[in-house]
């Protein structure tokens, strides 16, 4: 039964971000993790993210995210920002261009991921897929590698910290 869950689960992963990553790409000229970038950055106070946490909350790497946040400045998606109480401390703020682009993108994408995802399933499914991979994603979470976030000594900027988190949900 796990083998059978995890090729299951393995599978179904690779078909729908294969499938979303090419209308992304095809439709609004996004990569996957673009579309996160700025679906993250319009739920948090300000539409702003230090770079750490947007990386931790993305689970990807600082160095991946950096070069993907480049990327979008070029385009005007997103610019970056340095706290005046501590210049170490970069944040990503999404652009008025970039919550347009996500304003036209959202409703494709939310649309294909029902269609491919959520129309194949239960409602009871639904239930059981959110509550087991929500605690597989928790416990996975609080382990080992966990996301970087501002240790008691780090000054704190507005759109970071605990707020911030708490606005994703985790």
């Amino acid at each position: 039964m796990e083998k059978r869950a995890w090729t299951a689960f393995t599978t179904a992963h690779a078909l729908l971000y294969r499938r979303l990553e090419q209308r992304l790409k095809r439709d609004f000229g996004l990569s996957g993790l673009q579309y996160e970038i700025l679906a993250r950055l319009s739920g948090v106070p300000d539409r702003e993210m230090r770079m750490a946490e947007l990386a931790g909350a993305l689970v990807n790497s600082k160095s991946g995210l950096t070069y993907q946040i480049g990327q979008m400045e070029k385009s005007g998606l997103v610019r970056r920002r340095t706290c005046p109480g501590d210049e170490r401390a970069v944040y990503a703020v999404l652009t008025e261009e970039g919550t347009a682009l996500l304003e036209r993108a959202a409703p494709s994408h939310v649309g294909l991921v029902r269609e491919l995802l959520f129309d194949a399933l239960t409602p009871d499914q639904v239930r059981a897929l959110a509550d087991g991979l929500g605690e597989a994603s928790r416990r996975m979470a609080d382990g080992p590698g966990e996301a970087s976030r501002p240790t008691a000594g780090e000054t704190a900027c507005p759109g970071s910290g605990p707020e911030a988190a708490a606005d994703l949900g985790v």
